[in-house]
C-alpha cells in the first residue's frame, strides 16, 4: 500500500484546471462515457474489495463484516444500476402544461452542474466517496473527492487506484487536512457535496456562499429512538438499536444517539439490553480486546471526550462503562434526564442513554424541542403512532423498527433537514443533487399574429383583447 500523502497547493490548483478544461470540452457528456466510468467505478471497488476493507481495519479496526456491508456492496450495486438506469434519468422531463400553451414544447433538460468536489469525514471513508461520486459521474460533471487525512489508508488506496480505473482528466484524489481543504474551498465549484459535522458545515457553507455555489450538507445531530414498549417485541428491538450503535462504535451520523421509552418500561428495555449485550460478545469478562469486532475510537481526544461523558453523567451506568487502549465499552445509561452531559451534543461514541418519559406526547415534545435530526427511529407496530410520528416531527430519515440499516437502501434519498443540513443523495437522488434542471420552451414564429397584443403603443382596447385571450383563471369556492 502506498504511503500517505498530501497532495501539494500547487497540484491542487492544477487538478482544478484540468477538471475545468475537461468539462468545458464536454468529454463527460455523452450517455457512453458516463456509463462506462460508473461501470469502472463498479469494478475499482470489486476487484480492490479486500484491499480496502484491509484498509478500513487499518484505519478504524472495523471487522471486514462490519466494513462490506456498507461500504462495499452497496456502492458496487448503486454503481450498476446508475448505469442501467442512466437513460432514462438523462431524459428531457415534459411537464404537463395548460392546453393553450401546449404547443410551446416546454422541456427540462437534465444538464450537469459542472465541476464539483466531495468532502468525505473519516468514519465511512470509502461509501461517502463512493455514493456521491457515482451521482457526479451520472451527472456528467468532473470531480475531486477529497478523503479525511483520519482515514490515511483508506485515502491513499483511493488516490492509487483512482487513475487505474477512472479517466484521469475528469475525477481526482486530493489528500490533505486543514490547510488543503482550505485552499480548495477557495477555488470556484459548481457543486460542493459535504458530510461531517455541522460546525465545519457552516464553515463549508460560508466558503461557497462566496461564490454562490451550490451545497449539498449532510451533517450530524442527536438522532432519537423512541420505543413504543406496548407494540414490540423489547428483545427483537433491544437487538437491532444495540447493533445500529454498534457499527463503526457509534462512530456514525445515522447512529442511534438516545433512546426514549415509556417509563414503566425502562428496567424491562434495560434487561433485554443486557441480553442483546450477552448475545453479541459471548465471551468471558476481561479484556477489550475479547470485543475486537468493535471498531476503534478513532482519535484520544475522542476518546478522552468521550471518557468524559461517562464521568459526567448523571444517570446510572446500567451496561458498559470501561475504556481501554482505542476502544470504550458499549455504555447504556439508564435514567438520564434532558439536561444531563449525555443530552448536549451528538455523542459520536458507543454511549447510549435512555430518557424514560410518561407517554409517547411527551417524548415527541422532546424531539420537536431539539434541532431537527438525520434520522428519527421509531420502534412500534401501532397505526396511530407511526401518524403521530409522521405528522408531529421532522428529521431527514423516518425509519421504522430498525436502525442504521437505511444506509444501504440507495432507492431512497439520504439527507438532512435543518441543522442536520440540506439536499440528499443515494441512487437517483446522488444524480438529481450534481444536475441542474434546465427549463426551456420554444415559442414559434408561426404564433406572431396571436403575440401582437402584447407590444405597445398599449391601448384599452388592447388590455381588455388581452383579457378575453388570456380568460383569467377561474377560482373554485373554497
Amino acid at each position: 500500500m502506498q504511503p500517505y500523502e498530501n497532495t501539494a497547493m500547487g497540484e491542487i490548483t492544477e487538478i482544478h484546471g484540468k477538471l475545468s478544461a475537461t468539462f468545458d470540452s464536454g468529454k463527460t457528456l455523452p450517455l457512453e462515457y458516463r456509463r462506462a466510468q460508473l461501470l469502472a467505478l463498479a469494478r475499482l471497488t470489486q476487484d480492490n474489495a479486500e484491499a480496502l476493507l484491509g484498509a478500513l481495519h487499518s484505519d478504524l479496526g472495523r471487522h471486514k463484516f462490519e466494513g462490506n456491508m456498507p461500504e462495499i456492496s452497496p456502492p458496487i450495486s448503486a454503481c450498476i444500476h446508475a448505469a442501467n438506469s442512466l437513460e432514462e434519468w438523462m431524459k428531457p422531463d415534459k411537464p404537463q402544461v395548460e392546453e393553450w400553451r401546449s404547443f410551446y414544447n416546454t422541456s427540462i433538460y437534465k444538464a450537469p452542474k459542472g465541476v464539483a468536489i466531495i468532502i468525505v469525514p473519516w468514519n465511512y471513508p470509502i461509501a461517502l466517496s463512493l455514493q456521491p461520486l457515482i451521482g457526479a459521474i451520472a451527472a456528467g460533471c468532473t470531480c475531486v473527492v477529497k478523503p479525511s487525512e483520519y482515514s490515511p489508508a483508506v485515502s491513499s488506496l483511493l488516490a492509487g487506484l483512482f487513475p487505474k480505473y477512472l479517466d484521469p482528466e475528469a475525477f481526482a484524489i486530493v489528500n490533505g487536512a486543514e490547510a488543503e481543504t482550505t485552499r480548495l474551498l477557495e477555488l470556484k465549484w459548481d457543486h460542493i457535496f459535504f458530510v461531517g459535522s455541522p460546525r465545519v458545515g457552516r464553515i463549508v457553507a460560508a466558503a461557497a456562499a462566496k461564490n454562490l455555489t451550490p451545497v449539498t450538507l449532510e451533517l450530524g445531530g442527536k438522532s432519537p429512538v423512541f420505543i413504543d414498549t406496548n407494540h414490540v417485541d423489547l428483545e427483537i428491538v433491544a437487538k437491532r438499536v444495540l447493533w445500529g450503535k454498534t457499527q463503526n462504535t457509534g462512530q456514525a451520523c445515522i447512529a442511534p444517539d438516545y433512546v426514549v421509552v415509556p417509563r414503566s418500561q425502562q428496567d424491562a428495555l434495560v434487561a433485554a439490553f443486557q441480553k442483546a449485550y450477552d448475545s453479541f460478545w459471548p465471551h468471558p469478562k476481561g479484556s477489550l480486546d475479547e470485543k475486537s469486532e468493535m471498531a476503534n475510537i478513532i482519535h484520544s481526544k475522542s476518546q478522552t471526550r468521550l471518557q468524559s461523558l461517562i464521568s459526567g453523567t448523571k444517570g446510572t451506568v446500567a451496561i458498559g462503562g470501561k475504556s481501554e487502549g482505542k476502544r470504550i465499552e458499549l455504555t447504556v445509561v439508564k435514567d438520564v434526564k434532558i439536561d444531563d452531559v449525555l443530552m448536549d451534543d451528538e455523542i459520536f461514541g458507543p454511549i447510549l442513554p435512555i430518557l424514560p418519559v410518561d407517554d409517547v406526547h411527551e417524548a415527541i415534545r422532546i424531539i420537536r424541542n431539539r434541532p431537527t435530526p438525520l434520522v428519527i427511529y421509531l420502534f412500534t407496530e401501532n397505526a396511530a403512532t407511526i401518524e403521530l410520528f409522521v405528522h408531529k416531527t421532522r428529521s431527514g430519515q423516518l425509519v421504522m423498527n430498525d436502525t442504521f440499516f437505511q444506509g444501504g437502501v440507495y432507492e431512497m434519498p439520504a439527507g438532512g433537514c435543518g441543522e442536520s443540513g440540506y439536499g440528499s443523495y443515494m441512487g437517483k437522488y446522488s444524480f438529481d443533487s450534481f444536475t441542474h434542471l434546465r427549463g426551456s420552451i420554444n415559442i414559434p414564429l408561426t404564433m406572431e399574429p396571436f403575440m401582437a397584443l402584447r407590444y405597445p403603443p398599449y391601448t384599452e382596447e388592447t388590455y381588455n383583447s388581452a383579457l378575453t385571450a388570456g380568460s383569467r383563471a377561474h377560482i373554485p369556492a373554497a
